[in-house]
């Protein structure tokens, strides 16, 4: 990989080419159970840009800058009340729309105008599937991309949020990687046949070295990961790469049993957020026998001095992590803040990635240049993006298995 291309895909901050390309997509930012109605400002940062949620006890949702507009304290200490939050510095009031309300150290006779002159900087916000999303672009929001699981009841969806420190490429890029399915994760393949994914996994041991195919769409790629089974079936776990930070992840037992995506959203250049979406089509999944954890959890307190919170002997694995998704966390945070891509050496199992970098990296070239792209048009079919793992029928290609 060129280093003219790893800083192109690193970099999220306003002005930077990636930065610009990912404020035309929706972010996920927060789950909503994190925003209590007249509770607490929540903090947040994304792309690099520091903010504040709140709700007010009427339900109302505001996202602000985090800074207040008077002397820049953040208003992560505010007080949130009367539908507003009160900076404790100076006494500032700003609804959730972002209007002054009260100036309170300003002359009687000139505390309304001077409210309304001041300036708060807003930002569209949407809740949906149990999570805040928030519209970084500055102009008209994008359209809202409908995806199959956006609309479903509570109890079909269930999300939670590891926080790493590691930039967001290492953790889609990680969720795009088929073949490490059967090695980094091979102690999870015997586990109870309903977890999540449990027979896919088991799969993927028996061949290390999957075939991948790829076919474009407007949004990223679908990919296929075959794999040649003892008794000389074939199996195809076919993902869907949607861009820039989702990737479906195959999970065996049939179109009815529940699925997993993974978001890589960038909190900055050095962190990010790794979002798990379970969500099951058909049914509730409040009784599956998987272990999600619920919530945000952070993880940026670990680092190579500790392995990573690394430990053989307590958890007993070959990795020596306690869960799947920890250990995707653990080898994304290995590979340091800044890696060094043009020492790498990839391989044939690595095409995913190599696919992933330069279709990012021709998008935000091509943004850049003022190219409108497919992925930000009108009539992509948001529905049918998901992914499966099945054998395939003698003589049949994967690409001709039903989709949604």
């Amino acid at each position: 990989m060129l280093q003219e291309d790893n800083e192109l895909l690193w970099h999220v901050g306003r002005a930077t080419p990636m930065g610009d390309f990912m404020r035309r997509f929706w972010v996920p930012a927060t789950l909503s159970s994190e925003i209590v109605a007249g509770g607490d400002p929540h903090r947040i940062c994304l792309l690099g840009e520091n903010m504040v949620a709140f709700r007010a006890a009427d339900g109302r949702l505001g996202v602000l800058d985090e800074a207040c507009p008077h002397r820049g304290v953040s208003l992560a200490l505010a007080r949130n009340a009367d539908c507003a939050l009160t900076c404790i510095f100076h006494g500032w009031k700003i609804d959730v729309t972002g209007k002054v309300l009260d100036v309170p150290p300003e002359s009687a006779e000139r505390r309304e105008a001077f409210a309304a002159r001041v300036k708060v900087r807003t930002y569209p916000v949407r809740e949906a599937a149990g999570i805040v999303w928030i519209w970084l672009g500055g102009d008209e929001p994008g359209t809202f991309p409908m995806l199959n699981w956006i609309d479903l009841q509570h109890n079909q969806v269930r999300c939670s949020v590891g926080i790493v420190r590691a930039n967001w490429v290492y953790g889609i890029e990680g969720q795009l990687d088929s073949a490490h399915v059967g090695i980094l994760h091979k102690d999870w393949a015997d586990r109870p046949k309903d977890l999540v994914g449990s027979d896919s996994i088991t799969n993927a041991l028996h061949d290390s070295s999957p075939r991948l195919e790829f076919e474009d769409q407007p949004y990223g790629y679908r990919e296929a990961a075959l794999r040649t089974m003892p008794d000389g079936t074939t199996l195809a776990r076919v993902r869907e790469y949607m861009m820039p930070w989702y990737s479906y992840i195959p999970s065996h037992g049939g179109r009815a049993a529940t699925q997993l995506l993974t978001i890589s959203v960038p909190i900055d250049d050095e962190t990010s957020a790794q979002w798990d979406v379970y969500y099951n089509l058909e049914r509730s999944i409040e009784h599956d026998n998987f272990p999600v954890p619920q919530g945000v959890r952070d993880f940026t307190h670990l680092t190579i001095a500790d392995r990573f919170g690394q430990d053989r002997t307590k958890n007993g694995s070959w990795s020596g992590y306690s869960a799947v998704r920890v250990e995707d966390f653990a080898v994304a945070m290995a590979q340091h803040v800044a890696a060094d891509r043009t020492r790498e050496h990839l391989s044939t199992s690595d095409r995913s990635i190599v696919y992933a970098r330069r279709m990012l990296r021709d998008a935000v070239q091509k943004h850049a240049s003022g190219e409108q792209l497919d992925c930000f048009k009108d009539g992509i079919e948001w529905g049918l993006i998901r992914s499966f793992a099945e054998f395939l029928p003698t003589g049949e290609s994967w690409k001709s298995l039903p989709r949604g």
